[in-house]
Order: structure tokens, then sequence, then C-alpha cells
């Protein structure tokens, strides 16, 4: 399988755009390149019910933030309050530099 272009960061503010959270805007907590899969903060929560491992012991009812594919996500800025697909530009220093595609048209 091959690499696909992974634009998204740990820590970047980014927006659902499809799902059952569309809308919501969150942080990215984690990023799984191989799956090309985001974990986000208060975003896609699952429960998962946790069997006693020994006599005694109680079950318990866990909840965790699943990963949602990066497609259903848009980088989000917070100071423009928009979302936009992500272009890169050769900044004057050489660098590299991610640009939000609606704000270097503004």
């Amino acid at each position: 399988m091959t690499q696909l272009k992974f634009y998204l960061k740990t820590g970047d503010t980014v927006k659902v755009i499809s799902g059952k959270d569309k809308g919501k805007i969150s942080q990215i907590l984690k990023v799984l390149r191989a799956e090309s899969q985001v974990i986000l903060k208060d975003i896609n929560i699952k429960k998962k019910h946790v069997k006693p491992k020994k006599e005694g012991d109680v079950g318990r009812i866990s909840q965790f933030e699943a990963p949602i594919h990066k497609s259903k996500v848009m980088l989000y800025s917070t100071e423009n309050q928009i979302a936009s697909r992500i272009s890169i530009q050769v900044g004057l220093d050489g660098k590299k530099v991610r640009v939000l595609k609606k704000l270097s048209k503004i």
C-alpha cells in the first residue's frame, strides 16, 4: 500500500465535516498514519463493556475516543473562524509552510 500525503499534525485544530459529529471543532490528540486516521478530543466517543477479571471485581463501562478517517476532518483557523483545505508554500527562508487555501485568496 502506498503512503498518502498526510498534512494533519498532533495539536492541530480541525472541524468535522461529515458523520454524527458534523460541525464540531476539536483538537487532534493522535495521528495514525498507517490507517490514515486521527483521534480527536471528545469526538466519536465509544463505550466498551469490560467484564470483571477476577472474582470479586466488578464490571465497568469504559469510554474512549475512537479514530476517525482523515477525509472527514478539515483544518480550522480559530482566528478567522474558517475551515479550508491545505496548501504547501515555500517561505522566504526556504522552509515549507502549511497555509489554508481560503486564507491565501483573501
